[in-house]
């Protein structure tokens, strides 16, 4: 059976978007040919642009639009159809319910996806799947022999020890962010910070700045208003410099490859140390278009 010709169509480029012949960032062009034409949306921002991408689309072949922009579950992943090879989902969906996002309305508990090889993991709340899916999808990502990324981001409230030490598996180390949101008690970012620094990461933890003053503990509107990140900000260089001063002690003493005898502050512990110099650094917040997840597209 011949697979049918199909030209995706995205209002907006960014790292993850295809490049290959048949990914079209526009109107067509005079030699344009197709059995479908799919018009992909990840911002709610670009979808006035794409309909109108889509009625000039219609003298090519017939069109489908759709994406997380308008709500589109992705009951199906296809490797480089929406996204560029190498970007893999493997779960869909999150159990927590943040008032700014919307996945966990399509998706209240994470749907397991079949394990497909890539180095760039694009899951709504990857550390909230259980365990074996969770062990497996490390066990595929050591085998990409090359750095592997988060971009669909790690939460910090989910992160577990176990998960910790998959983490500190993977050769080169990880490119990833936590996120964190400023509601939830400043405890949950310490832990992650702790034990990720506790293995010698070089981590960054984003805080979700923005959130409306209504929807922040008691106590916490005025300053969060003012300065959304500046206190978590603050609060992280301490835990940073505490760790510092921890490795600092290790090293006098000779005992790199004994680090876990050294007290860790605030309680953290870590079975794999590893050298070099482990730094956080928080983000500061960046607005960004609204979407109800990251890199993610229709199908």
């Amino acid at each position: 059976m011949t697979m049918p010709r199909i030209i995706r169509v995205f209002p907006r480029k960014t790292k993850a978007t295809p490049t290959d012949a048949l990914a079209y960032f526009g109107p067509p062009d005079r030699l344009a040919e197709a059995d479908e034409v799919h018009v992909s949306v990840t911002f709610t921002y670009d979808k006035e642009y794409a309909e109108h991408l889509a009625e000039q689309w219609k003298r090519v072949a017939p069109v489908k639009i759709g994406g997380v922009a308008y709500g589109d579950r992705g009951a199906e992943f296809v490797p480089g159809r929406y996204i560029k090879p190498g970007y893999v989902f493997t779960s869909r969906g999150c159990p927590r319910r943040c008032w700014f996002c919307s996945v966990w309305k399509r998706d209240p508990v994470p749907r397991l996806l079949p394990i497909i090889d890539g180095w760039n993991i694009l899951d709504d709340n990857l550390l909230a799947c259980p365990r074996d899916h969770v062990e497996a999808v490390f066990a595929m990502l050591r085998r990409q022999n090359r750095r592997i990324e988060f971009t669909g981001g790690l939460e910090a409230l989910s992160l577990q020890d176990y998960q910790v030490g998959l983490l500190a598996s993977l050769r080169p180390r990880p490119t990833m962010f936590f996120a964190y949101d400023p509601g939830d008690e400043f405890e949950t970012l310490r832990l992650a910070a702790s034990r990720l620094l506790s293995c010698r990461f070089h981590a960054r933890l984003a805080s979700h700045a923005g959130l409306r003053a209504d929807r922040l503990p008691e106590g916490h509107v005025r300053r969060r208003r003012a300065a959304p990140t500046a206190d978590v900000a603050d609060r992280l260089h301490a835990v940073c410099d505490a760790l510092a001063a921890r490795d600092a002690v290790a090293d006098e003493v000779g005992t790199r490859g004994k680090l876990a005898h050294v007290p860790a502050p605030m309680g953290s512990t870590c079975h794999h140390p590893r050298a070099g110099n482990a730094r956080l650094q928080p983000l500061r917040h960046r607005p960004s278009p609204r979407a109800g997840s990251t890199g993610g597209a229709a199908g």
